[in-house]
C-alpha cells in the first residue's frame, strides 16, 4: 500500500493532543517556591531543610512523588549521584540528579526532558550569596514538572524520563552523569529535550520578542568519527544528522499548536562559545537540542541581586513571562507525547540509483511499526517537501523520477496511531 502525502498533511500528521495545557500560574508557582530556597548552588548544603541545593532536590522529587501519586503511581522517582572535581569543585562534590521515570511499552527506549536545579551569582564560588535561580534555570525546571503532570495522565510506547540536574554552573556535571548513566544501561535515547532559560521575553537593552523560541542542534555530530564525517559530506547530510532532525521535528510539531510560538532552528550546537546540559548527550552520540528564549537579558543571569547606575541586575522572577514558559511548555509536551507514542526511528536507511531517474531506498523493520514514511526533498531545500506512505512490511521502495543526484531521502516509522518517529537520513 502505497499513499501520497502533501506536505500540509506531514505539519499535522501527529496525534491529538490531549486537552490539559500548560498553565502559566503553576508554573510561575514553581519558580516561586524554588527561588524561596535561597540559593540552589551545587556546592551549597545537601542538608539542610530550608536553604540550598539539598532542600530543593527534596522538593523538587517530592513533587513528582505527588503527581505519581495522581496517575496511580504511573512515575518513579530516583536518584543518581556522583563525585565529580573540578576547577569549580575543587574540594570534590557530590552531584545528585533527580529523575522521575515515566515508563512505557519499551522500558529501555527514553524520551528526556531536563533541565538544571542548581543556580549561581557572579561569583561561581559564592555559594552563600542569595542565587535565586528562576530564570536560570527554574524556568526549566517548571517546565519539567508541568510536563510530567500532564502526560502523567497518558501512556505511550517509549519510556520518559524527567530529569533534574545539578552541577550545570560547575562544569555540566549532571547531564554528564545521565548521559553517561543513559550508556551503561544501554538505553536507546531518542531524544533529549533540554530546557535552559526559556521563561523571559524582555531581553537586554529592552527588546521583546514574544513570537518564538531558539532550538539549538547540532548538524555534524560531535560523536562522529573521520569516515562518518567523510560520509556525512559525500552523502550531504550535514543537516540531517540525528540532533538536526529532532530540531526539525519540533518546528513541524510547534506549527500545529494554535496560538504558539515560531521555532527558530539555531544551527549551531548552542549560542556561541556556551553548553548545557545536552552536550554530554550530543557527545555520546544522542541526539539532543536546547531550547532558549529568543531574547537572552544577560543583567538577569549569573549576576548578584542588585540594582546599579538604575539597572536592575539578578535572575528575579518578575523579569519573567509565565505565559510564554507555557508555550515553550507546550512545544515540549507535544514533541514528547508525539515521539513516545510513535516507534524508534528506522536504522540501516539506504538509496541507490546512480546513473539514473528512479531511487531505490530500502530500509530496517522497526519493532512496532505499521508503516514507514518516505520523505524527499530537493537538494537546495531545507525542509522534506514530498512524502510517500509504505504500510508494514514492505522496507524498499523505489521513487519514480526522484534522481538521487538532486534529491535528499530519509525514512521514518509510523505507528498504529499514526505517530512518526524521527526522519533517518539514507546514504549510499
Amino acid at each position: 500500500m502505497y499513499r501520497l502525502l502533501p506536505l500540509a498533511a506531514l505539519v499535522l500528521a501527529t496525534p491529538a493532543a490531549a486537552k490539559d495545557a500548560p498553565d502559566p500560574a503553576r508554573l510561575k508557582a514553581t519558580v516561586e517556591k524554588l527561588v524561596s530556597f535561597g540559593t540552589r548552588h551545587t556546592l551549597s548544603s545537601p542538608d539542610d531543610p530550608k536553604r540550598g541545593i539539598g532542600a530543593a532536590r527534596a522538593w523538587a522529587a517530592g513533587e513528582l512523588t505527588r503527581i505519581s501519586d495522581g496517575c496511580g503511581g504511573c512515575i518513579t522517582s530516583a536518584n543518581i549521584a556522583r563525585t565529580f572535581t573540578g576547577t569549580r569543585a575543587p574540594n570534590g562534590v557530590e552531584i545528585v540528579d533527580v529523575l522521575g521515570f515515566q515508563q512505557g511499552d519499551e522500558p529501555r527506549r527514553v524520551i528526556i526532558v531536563g533541565a538544571h536545579i542548581d543556580s549561581r551569582v557572579s561569583d561561581v564560588m559564592n555559594v552563600t550569596g542569595d542565587a535565586p535561580g528562576a530564570n536560570d534555570d527554574g524556568s526549566g525546571v517548571a517546565l519539567v514538572l508541568e510536563a510530567a503532570r500532564i502526560l502523567s495522565k497518558e501512556k505511550f510506547r517509549a519510556t520518559i524520563v524527567y530529569a533534574l540536574f545539578s552541577g550545570e554552573e560547575q562544569g555540566l556535571y549532571g547531564g554528564t552523569l545521565l548521559a553517561e548513566t543513559a550508556k551503561q544501561k544501554n538505553w536507546t535515547v531518542t531524544a533529549m529535550l533540554n530546557n535552559d532559560i526559556v521563561g523571559n521575553t524582555i531581553g537586554q537593552n529592552g527588546v521583546r520578542v514574544t513570537d518564538r523560541v531558539r532550538v539549538f542542534s547540532e548538524g555534524i555530530g560531535a560523536a562522529e568519527d573521520l569516515p562518518a564525517l567523510q560520509a556525512r559530506r559525500q552523502n550531504g547530510g550535514e543537516d540531517d544528522g540525528p540532533s538536526r532532525a529532532l530540531a526539525k521535528t519540533v518546528d513541524g510539531i510547534a506549527k500545529a499548536i494554535p496560538g504558539g510560538l515560531d521555532v527558530f532552528v539555531d544551527r549551531r550546537p548552542d549560542r556561541f562559545g556556551r553548553g548545557g546540559d545536552h552536550a554530554p548527550f550530543l557527545a555520546l552520540g544522542y541526539p539532543a537540542v536546547r531550547f532558549t528564549v529568543a531574547a537572552e537579558n544577560w543583567k538577569g543571569q549569573h549576576q548578584d541581586v542588585r540594582i546599579e547606575n538604575g539597572i536592575a541586575y539578578g535572575d528575579t522572577v518578575d523579569k519573567m513571562d509565565f505565559g510564554y514558559l507555557a508555550k515553550v511548555t507546550a512545544i515540549n509536551v507535544a514533541t514528547i507525547r508525539r515521539l513516545a507514542a510513535a516507534p524508534a526511528a528506522p536504522l540501516g536507511v539506504t538509496i541507490s540509483g546512480a546513473l539514473g531517474y528512479d531511487a531505490t531506498v530500502k530500509w530496517q523493520p522497526v519493532e512496532g511499526a505499521t508503516g514507514y514514511r518516505i520523505h524527499w526533498r530537493r537538494n537546495d531545500a531545507q525542509d522534506w517537501q514530498k512524502a510517500l506512505d509504505v504500510a508494514a512490511p514492505a522496507l524498499t521502495t523505489m521513487l519514480k523520477d526522484v534522481p538521487v543526484d538532486d534529491n535528499f531521502i530519509g525514512v521514518s516509522a509510523l505507528g498504529p496511531d499514526g505517530a512518526e518517529s524521527l526522519v533517518t537520513f539514507a546514504g549510499p
